[in-house]
């Protein structure tokens, strides 16, 4: 089982900044590699991936946050961070992270299996 603890968001003026964090904490198994993504919703709109960070360092954006969102992960912590910034209220909306986990357990017996984190909210205002 992994689970998945969102953090940060919170209300800003447009131009602003917020960084959430995403942190995975695998139990039963000795290992775990994640493949991690951000994606947003808003009542307006359908689930939007934002950004992915794979397990070999490759980052991917959608065009509507390139230049202004940065991901990045820490692997001691198994965390995964998006530094949002010049924020627009376009980018108001729930945001989630989704890992991809790859697992071992003590016998080397490896199961790949994809977990949500939801929350949390960024409001932008105009």
């Amino acid at each position: 089982q992994v689970d998945l603890m969102v953090s940060g968001g919170g209300s800003v003026q447009a131009g602003g900044s917020l960084r959430l964090s995403c942190a995975a904490s695998a139990s039963g198994y000795t290992y775990c590699d994640y493949d991690m993504k951000w994606y947003r919703q808003s009542p307006e709109k359908e689930r939007e991936f934002v950004s992915g960070l794979d397990r070999g360092g490759h980052t991917t954006y959608a065009d509507s946050v390139k230049g202004r969102f940065t991901i990045s992960r820490n692997n001691e912590k198994n965390t995964v961070y998006l530094q949002m910034n010049n924020l627009n209220p376009e980018d108001t909306a729930m945001y989630h992270c989704e890992a991809t986990a790859t697992c071992a357990d003590f016998l080397g017996r490896s199961r790949t299996k994809t977990y949500w984190g939801r929350g949390p909210r960024v409001t932008v205002s105009s």
